[in-house]
C-alpha cells in the first residue's frame, strides 16, 4: 500500500499530547507509522528527517515542484487534497518557527519562518492564498508551499513572519478566513507577495491581485482581434502562455496537448538565445476569463502557465 505523506515538519506539534496522537517515532530520521499492518514508510517528499539546508546564506525562496497528491491519511483522518477555486473556509490558524527554519517543505522547497509562507492541508502547492484575521479584520496573502497542520481545527499554518504581520503568533491560536487565490510561480523572489500585499487593502479584485503578481497591473478590458490560425503571431487581447520553446517540434507538441483547453497557437518571437516558439491559448476578451483558462492550463499539467497581455 502505497500513500504519500507530508513533509514531518507538519507531523511534529509543539504539545507532546499531538506528538502521540499522531504516533511518530523522530530517531534520526523521521519514520512514520502507516496502515493498519503498522508497517514503516519514509517521507517520500522530503527524505528521511526532512533534509535542512546546509549552505550559508539566505534560504533560497521558491523552488521545488508542484503538488497536489493523492488522498493521504494522518491520525485516522482522511485528507484529499483538490484545486478548488471557490475554496473558501473559516478556521483556526496556528504558527510554526524556528524549529523546522531552513528545513525542508512538501513541494521541495526551504521553509524560511521570516517568509510570507504558510501550509495547508489540502490546497494546491505552491499557490497563493487570502487569509483574514477574524478578530481585526487585517488581512495577508501568503505562499501555501507546505502541509499541514493536523491538529483539531485548524485549517493553516503559517509561517512566524505571516503570523506577526496578521497579529495571530502572541495569541497562538486565532480564527482565520483562507480564501484560495490561484497557483503561484515556482520561482519567486518574494515580489510578488509584496506587490500583491501592498495593493490588498485598496479594494483589489482576484484578479486584480494575481495581474500584480504576474508583474503587471490590472489593465482595462480589450477587444480581442487575432489570427486564430494555429502557427502565427499573437494579436491583440489576453493569452495564457503554457510554455516558450527552442525547437519547433516540442512548441507542436505542446501546443496540441494544450489544443483541449482552447484555441492554442505558436507565436515566434526572437529571445536572447535567438528564435523560440511561445505557445499560447487565446485570444481571451477578458483577464478574468484568461486567470480562469490560466487555471486549467495548470491543472492540465502546464505548471508555469502565465497570463499575458499579448
Amino acid at each position: 500500500m502505497r500513500i504519500e505523506y507530508p513533509t514531518w515538519t507538519q507531523f511534529v506539534s509543539r504539545k507532546k499530547s499531538a506528538l502521540t496522537t499522531f504516533g511518530l517515532v523522530i530517531a534520526g530520521g523521521l519514520v512514520l507509522s502507516a496502515c493498519s499492518s503498522g508497517s514503516k514508510i519514509s517521507d517520500p517528499f522530503a527524505g528521511k528527517g526532512s533534509p535542512k539546508y546546509s549552505k550559508s546564506g539566505p534560504v533560497p525562496k521558491g523552488g521545488g515542484r508542484r503538488h497536489l497528491g493523492k488522498p493521504y491519511t494522518v491520525g485516522g483522518r482522511k485528507f484529499y487534497p483538490k484545486a478548488n477555486s471557490n475554496y473558501d473556509k473559516v478556521g483556526v490558524a496556528s504558527w510554526y518557527g524556528g524549529r523546522f527554519h531552513r528545513r525542508q517543505t512538501a513541494n521541495g522547497e526551504w521553509y524560511d519562518m521570516n517568509d510570507i509562507t504558510a501550509a495547508h492541508k489540502t490546497l494546491p502547492i505552491p499557490s497563493y492564498a487570502r487569509v483574514t484575521n477574524l478578530a481585526t479584520g487585517k488581512k495577508l496573502i501568503v505562499r501555501i508551499n507546505d502541509r499541514g497542520p493536523f491538529v483539531n481545527t485548524r485549517i493553516i499554518d503559517l509561517s512566524r513572519k505571516s503570523a506577526d504581520l496578521l497579529g495571530t503568533r502572541k495569541a497562538g491560536l486565532k480564527k482565520v478566513r483562507v480564501e484560495y487565490l490561484g497557483p503561484a510561480p515556482l520561482r519567486t523572489n518574494g515580489s510578488d507577495l509584496i506587490a500583491m500585499n501592498r495593493h490588498l487593502n485598496n479594494g483589489a479584485s482576484k484578479d486584480q491581485l494575481i495581474a500584480l503578481a504576474n508583474g503587471r497591473r490590472s489593465s482595462p478590458v480589450r477587444v480581442a482581434s487575432a489570427s486564430t490560425s494555429s502557427y502565427g503571431n499573437s494579436g491583440s487581447g489576453y493569452y495564457v502562455q503554457v510554455g516558450a520553446y527552442g525547437v519547433k517540434q516540442n512548441a507542436q507538441r505542446a501546443r496540441s496537448n494544450a489544443a483541449s483547453i482552447g484555441n492554442a497557437i505558436i507565436s515566434p518571437a526572437n529571445g536572447s538565445y535567438g528564435r523560440i516558439y511561445r505557445v499560447r491559448i487565446g485570444p481571451l476578451s477578458t483577464e478574468r476569463q484568461a486567470i480562469q483558462v490560466q487555471q486549467r492550463a495548470v491543472n492540465n499539467g502546464h505548471y508555469d502557465a502565465k497570463v499575458v497581455s499579448k
